[in-house]
């Protein structure tokens, strides 16, 4: 099993992170423009873990089905996720390689 980490440290890492947390607010999805050509929706949503303090809450970026599978108020564990920096904010997505669960049930 996967060490999960505080999000105040994932804000720090690059890759590989592991995250269990709680989804605080979701935003409005949006289609963007994929550089392979096409289009896709994304959507913003607010987790939060440890505290909940402003340290311990990130952005989490869904992206296609994951938009609709995730809710205000769900558990998500996400497995060797990443972090991109936009702006001087910091948000986590599972990208490609990674996993993300909603209500685990362990």
């Amino acid at each position: 099993m996967s060490e999960f980490i505080p999000i105040s440290d994932a804000k720090k890492m690059r890759s590989g992170v592991n995250v269990e947390a709680v989804v605080k607010s979701k935003g409005d999805a949006r289609t963007v423009n994929l550089k392979s050509g096409g289009t896709v929706d994304v959507c913003d949503a607010v987790i939060a873990n440890g505290d909940e303090t402003e340290d311990n809450q990130m952005k989490l970026t869904l992206w296609g089905d994951d938009i609709k599978a995730v809710n205000v108020g769900d558990k998500v564990v996400i497995t060797n996720g990443y972090t991109n920096e936009f702006k001087g904010e910091v948000s986590l997505t599972k990208g490609k390689f990674g996993q993300m669960q909603i209500n685990p049930t362990d």
